[in-house]
């Protein structure tokens, strides 16, 4: 046990540590159990004929043959039993197969196995103030059975309680999928925010003897309110950024032609033909429907 000071509180925080249990191969005690019931039996039958030696031979021997008994417990892989001697911890036995310990030592089974959980999907705030959904999978499992029953009420419990914390303290420090100077966003940097949830996660449950594997985030979008309003935001920067990329495009087009017609010398123009076949070019690349054709049957100058 490790002794932990408390800030502000006088009495020290007992911290609990897993230790090895001082318990017995089953399936030797169990030999040995089998052999001192028959010799129980060949006994009584020996001295039958003598009530007072067989009775003095039988009750004793039953006794302790059914307390051999009473001991016995299995374990299978990646399990642990908690041993106990009125209320004091013994230690852990996580040797699967058959084990065995005086009857009077509590036993407590707990499961090492890796653990995935789906936490429930929460309406919380992200760093801009904005309403999203956010769910997560984690995975965990218990390495130190002492903590996991000594140090916390109901482990269990308290990792999902710990999951639902972490949860919202991650989405307050992130943005949805804006944010300024270029900061990391929930939707951008699923990765990077499933690590620091991971960390974070790890902090809180370390108390309760429990080791995270693995976040990763299961569920993200916008609440149902504002989804709507989310969407012509995100509409109108897609079309914002194709339009860009068509002028800058249009752009390049127009240079190229321009640069051919005068290295082939097959039009000489001057600043406002230039100038005026430049504004077609663009209009005819850039509009959102299809160009129509007019036909000038004089000249620019008139």
């Amino acid at each position: 046990m490790t002794t932990v000071p408390a800030t502000g509180d006088p009495a020290p925080i007992i911290r609990s540590r897993q230790r090895r249990a001082a318990t017995m191969n089953g399936g030797l005690i169990l030999l040995v159990a089998v052999m001192a019931l028959i010799g129980l039996i060949y006994g009584f039958i020996s001295f039958g004929e003598s009530e007072l030696i067989a009775l003095t031979l039988l009750v004793p021997g039953i006794a302790l043959v059914a307390f051999t008994f009473a001991g016995f417990f299995t374990l299978q892989p990646n399990e642990a039993a908690v041993i106990t001697l009125f209320g004091n911890y013994k230690g852990t036995d996580t040797t699967a197969g058959l084990r065995w310990n005086w009857f009077w030592y509590a036993r407590k089974k707990i499961s090492l196995r890796v653990r995935n959980v789906t936490s429930q999907t929460l309406k919380v705030n992200d760093k801009g103030g904005n309403p999203i959904e956010i769910a997560a999978v984690i995975v965990w499992r218990v390495v130190d059975t002492a903590q996991a029953l000594f140090d916390v009420d109901n482990y269990e419990a308290f990792v999902n309680i710990q999951i639902e914390t972490a949860l919202r303290d991650i989405a307050s420090h992130f943005a949805y999928d804006h944010s300024e100077e270029h900061e990391p966003t929930l939707r951008a940097d699923a990765d990077l925010v499933s690590s620091r949830l991971q960390t974070l996660l790890q902090e809180r449950v370390s108390v309760a003897g429990v080791q995270v594997d693995g976040a990763k985030l299961s569920h993200l979008a916008y609440a149902p309110e504002i989804a709507g309003a989310m969407l012509k935001r995100q509409q109108a920067e897609a079309v914002l950024a194709a339009r860009a990329k068509i002028v800058q495009g249009a752009v390049s087009m127009v240079e190229t032609a321009l640069r051919q017609l005068s290295e082939r010398e097959i039009v000489q123009l001057d600043d406002e033909r230039r100038a005026a076949m430049v504004s077609n070019l663009l209009v005819v690349l850039c509009a959102d429907r299809e160009a129509q054709p007019v036909v000038n049957t004089g000249t620019i100058y008139q």
